[in-house]
């Protein structure tokens, strides 16, 4: 799901919104960010905020319990 020219957010063990924050920072720079996170709360933050500033979605869910979200301009 990822290639070298994503950028991957390691957002397990944070509670929201941090997240969310953490993936708004990382979109500042990059246009192809994988989001990690584990608070059950992170897949509606994370659309909440792409909807705000028109980026695109993916979501991939692992065994683990947490989600993944790759995120575009």
């Amino acid at each position: 799901m990822s290639d070298a020219s994503t950028l991957v957010v390691d957002a397990r063990g944070m509670r929201c919104p941090w997240p969310a924050l953490r993936l708004a920072r990382a979109m500042r720079d990059a246009s192809d960010v994988l989001l990690i996170a584990d608070d059950p709360q992170a897949g509606r933050e994370v659309a909440a905020l792409a909807g705000e500033h028109g980026w695109q979605v993916e979501d991939g869910a692992t065994d683990a319990g947490e989600g993944r979200w790759r995120v575009r301009r």
